[in-house]
C-alpha cells in the first residue's frame, strides 16, 4: 500500500500515530473556511473504512482468521471489547489515503460483486468525510461465513 504525497507523514517516529493535516492560510483576505488547518487521524479513516465495509449486506466480519480470533477473546474477557477497525490498514498521508481489507463474506456471495461494492462503498465514504483522496482499496477475501456455521456464544456467562 503506498500513498504519494509531496509532504507524506513518513518521518513520523514508530510512537506517533499518522494524521492528516489541511493547511489553509491566516488573516482576513482568506476565507472563513480555509483559515486554520484541519488534521485527521488514521484511526478515524480506518473506524469510516470499516463502518462503509460492513454496510454492504454480503459481508459478515471484517479480519483475517487469527485477528478474529483474538476478537473473539477479547470480546469475553471482563470490560473487553472488540476493536472496530480489526481487519483494516489504512496509511494516510496529507492529501490521499490508501486501504487493506480482509473481509469475510457470506456464502453464496458473488465475491468480485462483494469487492467492488465495498471498494465503492469505502472510497465514497471517506473522500465525503474527510475531503482526502483514496488511491486504492485493497481487498483480500479471507473467510467464507458458511450458513450452518455456528454464532459465538454471545452470553455473558463465562462458565458453563
Amino acid at each position: 500500500m503506498s500513498v504519494s504525497t509531496p509532504h507524506s507523514n513518513a518521518a513520523a517516529t514508530p510512537g506517533e500515530q499518522e494524521k492528516a493535516t489541511r493547511q489553509g492560510g491566516r488573516g482576513a483576505g482568506i476565507p472563513a473556511e480555509n483559515r486554520g488547518s484541519t488534521t485527521i487521524a488514521d484511526t478515524v479513516v480506518a473506524k469510516i473504512a470499516s463502518m462503509a465495509a460492513r454496510e454492504v449486506p454480503e459481508v459478515y466480519n471484517l479480519g483475517a482468521g487469527v485477528a478474529r480470533a483474538f476478537g473473539a477473546m477479547r470480546e469475553r474477557v471482563p470490560g473487553g471489547s472488540s476493536s472496530i477497525t480489526q481487519g483494516v490498514k489504512v496509511e494516510v498521508g496529507e492529501r490521499q489515503t490508501a486501504v487493506d481489507l480482509d473481509l469475510v463474506v457470506h456464502y453464496g456471495a458473488a465475491i468480485a460483486d462483494t469487492a467492488a461494492d465495498v471498494r465503492t462503498n469505502v472510497i465514497t465514504a471517506i473522500e465525503r468525510m474527510t475531503g482526502l483522496e483514496v488511491v486504492e482499496v485493497n481487498i483480500a477475501v479471507d473467510d467464507v461465513r458458511l450458513p450452518d456455521e455456528e454464532e459465538p456464544e454471545q452470553s455473558g456467562r463465562r462458565v458453563a
